[in-house]
């Protein structure tokens, strides 16, 4: 069975990523959750990994430190759940925007860090917000006009790619930001999925717990 251990459900977005993946094809997963707002986060993370961050996958005696290596390594374990489009040219296009969502929009992590249990008001806007904003909701808009009518998330099917947009998600409900038609219907598929409603209630219970 894998182990995953990952950080508070309330903010660590990076951690979503590969849990909602498990619980979106089924398999069953030890899940370890360490408090990242405590002294000794660092000291038990160093032992699962020397970079000491979340998420961390085990399976078996192999451990897999880095969100996107973690994704695609289920992709290789479960060929048949269809983790990446089967198009040659989707699948290039989903990488591209997992990579992309990976590696960018520091802007809209900073000034709209992920808290799924509360409401905020939304940061005074910058061009660097509003740019960040503008290039993700490009990116909805134009997968979902493309892939309308083969499903509700944004290659049809469920993908890696709703994965990695999933916290944003969870960022712009908790930020009440205002979306097009297509890219608020794809929020709010998202929302309404089981497992992100149970994450969603992890994070509140946190939260009430002081956590």
């Amino acid at each position: 069975m894998f182990r995953l251990t990952i950080g508070n459900k309330n903010f660590s977005s990076w951690s979503l990523r590969p849990w909602l993946i498990l619980k979106m094809i089924g398999e069953p997963f030890e899940e370890v959750i360490i408090d990242l707002r405590s002294p000794e986060s660092r000291l038990s993370l160093s032992t699962l990994t020397p970079a000491g961050k979340v998420p961390v996958l085990q399976d078996k005696q192999l451990t897999i430190w880095d969100s996107l290596a973690i994704c695609e390594y289920l992709a290789e374990c479960f060929p048949g759940s269809h983790l990446w489009p089967s198009d040659p040219a989707a699948r290039a296009i989903a990488r591209s925007m997992a990579a992309e969502m990976h590696s960018s929009f520091s802007t809209l992590r900073g000034q709209m860090p992920m808290d799924v249990a509360s409401s905020r008001e939304s940061p005074a806007s910058t061009p660097e917000l509003a740019a960040d904003i503008a290039r993700i909701v490009h990116l909805w808009e134009e997968q979902r006009s493309h892939y309308h009518l083969a499903g509700p998330f944004l290659f049809g099917s469920f993908s890696i790619a709703d994965a990695f947009f999933a916290p944003v998600a969870f960022r712009f409900k908790t930020y009440g930001v205002v979306l097009p038609e297509a890219s608020q219907g794809w929020v709010d598929h998202m929302l309404s999925l089981p497992a992100m409603q149970e994450w969603a209630e992890a994070s509140a219970e946190e939260i009430r717990a002081g956590a």
